[in-house]
């Protein structure tokens, strides 16, 4: 996809062929600025801190993490503290464990000295694979999009999403917005309504990408989804997920449960954007996923600009806060699941899809060279919030 009119994806190897590069996604949209990954614990900051986020991307950065790892050490207790450092960064999205399972798996059988170059290539294979993924679901859900067109002979079609499951969430496409740019630059008009999605406001993330990507959108305040389908203005619901059960429940960003519950009292359909990585056939429902509590302080204050332009946090209460990072919305308010493996409306026939055997698409070609980026300065270890401060540059 595109910033500032440049093909890119949101990770890539910078050009020394080893050091990896992300976009710092706690300055977006006020700055665009990229972080250089050259340690294991800066992969598990850059998760942790949320610096990088979306259950694919997380997934992608862990490999390549552990492919850091392997660099400086690949015995095989270097390799088992780096993959237990990197799996508990983040305990709700599937991808990241399972990344990090496939990887391990991988090189574990290997000499020591082949570990760190089959890391990395597996790690690439890994993003590839993410890319082309996002691309099928993309094709899946175009048809659904144009149909409603065809409907509205020719009105835009309105499509209401949560959290951000674009691009930045993921190597290339993004999930729920696959197919929205897919319509977009297909001729179809859309218009897409954007959940601010407190207290992290991802919507800014979607809403930074349909600019870049010139497609017509607002962004609403996370309570007015329901009064918008009331009133007809609300054609479909695409969300993404971090986790889908065997039941398919899914396990997507706190206030996802509301929007089902509302699309589903006003006949709005609601999709699921599930790539095959985020499904979970270990766990049997939604019931039994570990919810993620984060900081309080992500409710009690927010992050923008101040008037001299300097991005800086505002505490808006002093009463104590609690904040559970997803919520779970039950398969029988799903109306559909756009995946990899085509469109599934029932949660048995999404398991069968799910479990088959892979069969990976032929990876896309990346848009760029590895490495070769319009770059911005990138900030050093030392300013990643939340990092040691005697961590290295």
């Amino acid at each position: 996809m595109r910033i500032e009119g440049v093909a890119t994806r949101s990770i890539w190897l910078e050009p020394d062929g080893w050091s990896v590069g992300i976009f710092d996604q706690r300055l977006l949209p006020w700055r665009i600025e990229r972080l250089r990954l050259r340690h294991v614990e800066d992969a598990a900051a850059a998760i942790a801190d949320m610096a990088t986020r979306g259950a694919p991307l997380i997934g992608a950065v862990a490999t390549y993490g552990l492919a850091l790892a392997l660099r400086a050490d690949a015995g095989d207790a270097a390799l088992a503290a780096a993959h237990e450092r990197l799996v508990r960064t983040r305990p709700t999205a599937v991808n990241l464990r399972w990344a990090l399972d496939r990887v391990a798996a991988r090189v574990r059988p290997l000499a020591p000295a082949e570990r760190a170059a089959a890391a990395y290539a597996e790690a690439a294979s890994l993003c590839d694979e993410d890319a082309a993924m996002n691309h099928a679901i993309g094709l899946a859900g175009l048809p659904l999009i144009r149909a409603l067109a065809e409907r509205k002979a020719g009105a835009a079609v309105n499509i209401l999403t949560h959290c951000n499951a674009g691009w930045l969430a993921t190597v290339d496409w993004g999930t729920a917005t696959a197919p929205i740019y897919m319509a977009h630059d297909a001729g179809i008009p859309v218009h897409v309504w954007v959940d601010e999605t407190r207290p992290r406001n991802q919507g800014a993330l979607t809403a930074f990408e349909l600019v870049q990507h010139g497609v017509p959108h607002s962004v609403i305040v996370d309570n007015a989804g329901g009064l918008l389908m009331q009133r007809g203005l609300v054609d479909m619901v695409i969300v993404g997920t971090d986790r889908v059960t065997a039941n398919g429940d899914v396990c997507n960003k706190i206030g996802t449960y509301l929007k089902a519950l509302a699309a589903r009292a006003h006949d709005v359909p609601f999709h699921v954007a599930l790539p095959s990585s985020t499904y979970d056939a270990a766990t049997p429902d939604g019931a039994s996923v570990p919810i993620e509590e984060r900081a309080p302080e992500e409710v009690t204050s927010v992050t923008g600009l101040d008037r001299s332009g300097a991005v800086g946090r505002l505490q808006i209460t002093a009463s104590p806060a609690r904040n559970p990072a997803f919520d779970i919305t039950p398969a029988a308010l799903v109306t559909a699941y756009l995946t990899d493996r085509g469109v599934h409306a029932e949660s048995e026939g999404l398991r069968e899809a799910m479990t088959a055997q892979a069969v990976i698409a032929p990876a896309l070609p990346s848009p760029f060279p590895l490495g070769v980026t319009e770059r911005a300065s990138s900030p050093s270890r030392r300013e990643m919030e939340g990092a040691p401060s005697g961590a290295e540059g």
